[in-house]
């Protein structure tokens, strides 16, 4: 598995061959609290860098989920939507939320590495 690399929207992505793997972050599941829902891009979907792909609902607050990167949505993670509170015990690991068939490898150049995430939301706390 590749590094984990990370979005200011608070979603990380590891890459495997021309297959990126993405999901939220544990910070990003913090500030949610309890995930309640879960809504996932459809499997063959097109989706844009920074593009809106999914949705997240806790008790607190509904957000949305972006793609740090352009491609193909290959495959979903049918466990989030059933259990939506996986996504607060294992955000970074088995809560994953979409596998894309990576366009343009270029664009993860753009994304940050656990330090500088780590240091992104020091500074930017919300």
């Amino acid at each position: 598995m590749s590094e984990k690399k990370f979005s200011k929207q608070h979603e990380w992505i590891t890459v495997e061959g021309d297959i990126a793997t993405v999901g939220i972050t544990k910070h990003a599941s913090e500030m949610l609290g309890d995930v309640v829902f879960v809504e996932l891009p459809e499997k063959g979907k097109n989706v844009q860098k920074e593009g809106q792909a999914g949705v997240v609902e806790s008790t607190k607050a509904a957000s949305d989920v972006y793609t740090p990167i352009t491609g193909e949505v290959t495959e979903t993670n049918q466990s989030v939507v059933d259990d939506p509170g996986s996504v607060n015990k294992d955000p970074e690991g088995a809560a994953w939320f979409f596998k894309i068939k990576i366009k343009n490898k270029s664009e993860l150049d753009g994304l940050m590495s656990k330090v500088d995430y780590d240091k992104f939301t020091k500074e930017n706390p919300n």
